[in-house]
């Protein structure tokens, strides 16, 4: 069957703030205790884009503990948010390859353990 036959794509493009702990062979910096991941992932709803994204970043041996959704370009666009173009190239991206693309990673660490 053609792709003219099925229709249009249901699939779209949310962005996720997914925070992740520490597991061995994660990759984040020695000292950090987590990370935020910013990801566009595609799905058909929120919610498949949320497991295909977790689901990606067990594989990659990263350990997700939330996952906040903050809706489709047209939503944040509808909530006001300046979205620049390199943030919808990655959209636009993570759309035509059906996929997870992480385009931030801000690691956390113990301020404590910093100072000391």
């Amino acid at each position: 069957m053609s792709r003219e036959n099925k229709g249009p794509s249901r699939q779209k493009v949310f962005t996720l703030l997914v925070e992740v702990g520490r597991s061995a062979g994660d990759g984040l910096p020695k000292q950090s205790t987590g990370a935020a991941l910013m990801c566009y992932a595609s799905g058909v709803d929120e919610a498949e884009a949320v497991r295909e994204t977790v689901a990606i970043l067990k594989q990659a041996e990263m350990s997700p503990l939330d996952v906040s959704g903050y809706g489709t370009l047209e939503e944040r666009l509808a909530e006001g948010h300046d979205i620049p173009d390199e943030e919808r190239a990655l959209m636009s991206r993570a759309l035509e390859e059906n996929a997870v693309i992480v385009a931030q990673v801000t690691p956390f660490y113990d301020e404590a353990k910093r100072q000391n």
